[in-house]
């Protein structure tokens, strides 16, 4: 799976190649090895390059350097148990010739582990587990706080939950979750931080609609919609749901979420099944107003666009390896097209709602300013719940960023 990702391929789709073997390993096994792998994967890397004196032309066999690295490092096996399997595991691979180099590379890394760190420091994508021009693109944007947000990147995610306000009192299923003995503590208005992870299983009345998983970031969009009862709300790239879900439990509008993926939109509909909310769904790529549109605008819409998700990449370990420093203009450019679409079908004095999880300018604040000074009746307003429009990764929330305009009738 890890070579997979290596290879360019997401670790979705390596889960989901998996899923179809039907493969006996736990899941937890897997994620725990792919994701702990691939969030030190610069590190990882940088160690066997320094201790190998062979180039590396089997990217099966580079991959079990790289997880045997992890597990080492990671401090949950004993030293001699890693080292045994992972020589036993170039057999299964049948790398029956690996076997001894495997050995030697694992047991160099234990006698020179304490000068291993010194001998990578000037590598910057073994220091701070990004690629190098994520790196130096989010020094140049942040320069007084780059290395926290790299350094968010590589931690576990929070896991927030948002109760449903239609449902139940924040403070009840808060009291609630403490007779379960789960800890958390509210960051929002509608946002229950946990102390630690858990399986939703675990969490009362998920089954029943009372909370959906949210991260603290992404219920700013419902706020920051500016909503009133009554209203035509368009959720324009909407799956799987979360913020259409939000919207519909804070006021009673009159919903209709797109989403260009099939599989995306049925997953969106059983959210919205399971919370027992309605919406007018469709099929469609949304700048083709033609495909869904019926031509009676819009008072709010929501424009979470597609972006290279680096606000989230701690989610996804596998994402920043993958991305490109070409993706960001790439995403620009269908950002500022879905944005010149959409605004046709915002009523006058309506409000649209930029978003993306990323912290990138060139997907954010530079995409929203260049689209402000070409379009004549647009003009940017204060977000409704005071707060910045940038947020970056930290231990409550993912990065998001957020932009209101309004329509000038």
């Amino acid at each position: 799976m890890v070579a997979g990702v290596a290879s360019g391929r997401s670790l979705a789709d390596e889960f989901e190649r998996i899923a179809e073997k039907k493969a006996e390993t736990p899941r937890s096994a897997l994620i725990d090895l792919t994701h702990g792998t691939l969030r030190r994967f610069g590190r990882v890397q940088a160690i066997v390059r320094t201790l190998s004196h062979r180039e590396q032309a089997d990217p099966v066999l580079a991959a079990l350097l790289w997880c045997s690295l992890y597990a080492l490092e990671s401090g949950r096996y004993a030293d001699y148990t890693v080292v045994d399997q992972a020589v036993r595991a170039g057999s299964m691979l049948e790398k029956w010739a690996a076997k001894g180099y495997i050995n030697a590379l694992l047991r160099a890394y234990l006698r020179e582990r304490r000068s291993i760190d010194a001998r990578i420091a000037a590598d910057p994508e073994a220091r701070y587990q990004h690629p190098r021009w994520w790196v130096e693109a989010l020094r140049a944007a942040y320069p007084a706080n780059w290395e926290a947000i790299l350094g968010a990147g590589n931690d576990h995610p929070p896991m927030c939950l948002r109760v449903n306000r239609r449902q139940a009192r924040i403070a009840d299923y808060q009291a609630r979750l403490a007779a379960d003995g789960i800890v958390a503590r509210q960051i929002g208005e509608d946002a229950l931080l946990l102390d630690r992870a858990l399986p939703v299983e675990r969490l009362p009345g998920f089954e029943q609609g009372t909370l959906s998983v949210q991260d603290a970031g992404a219920q700013r969009a419902a706020r920051c919609l500016d909503l009133a009862e009554g209203l035509r709300v368009l959720d324009a790239c909407a799956a799987p749901g979360g913020k259409s879900a939000h919207i519909l439990e804070t006021a009673g509008v009159e919903l209709t979420a797109l989403d260009v993926d099939a599989a995306r939109l049925a997953r969106l509909e059983r959210n919205l099944s399971r919370l027992a909310l309605r919406a007018n769904l469709a099929r469609a790529d949304c700048t083709r107003l033609a495909d869904w549109w019926n031509g009676v605008p819009f008072d709010r819409i929501l424009a979470d666009v597609p972006c290279s998700a680096s606000g989230i990449a701690r989610r996804h370990p596998d994402l920043k390896w993958l991305r490109r420093a070409q993706d960001l203009p790439a995403f620009a450019a269908r950002q500022s097209a879905i944005l010149d679409a959409l605004w046709q079908a915002l009523a006058p004095d309506g409000k649209l709602l930029y978003v993306t999880c990323s912290v990138f300018p060139q997907e954010n604040e530079e995409v929203v300013e260049a689209f402000v000074a070409r379009t004549g009746d647009a003009r940017r307003v204060p977000l409704p719940d005071g707060a910045a429009e940038q947020w970056l990764p930290d231990a409550e929330h993912d990065g998001f960023y957020y932009a209101l305009i309004a329509k000038q009738a």
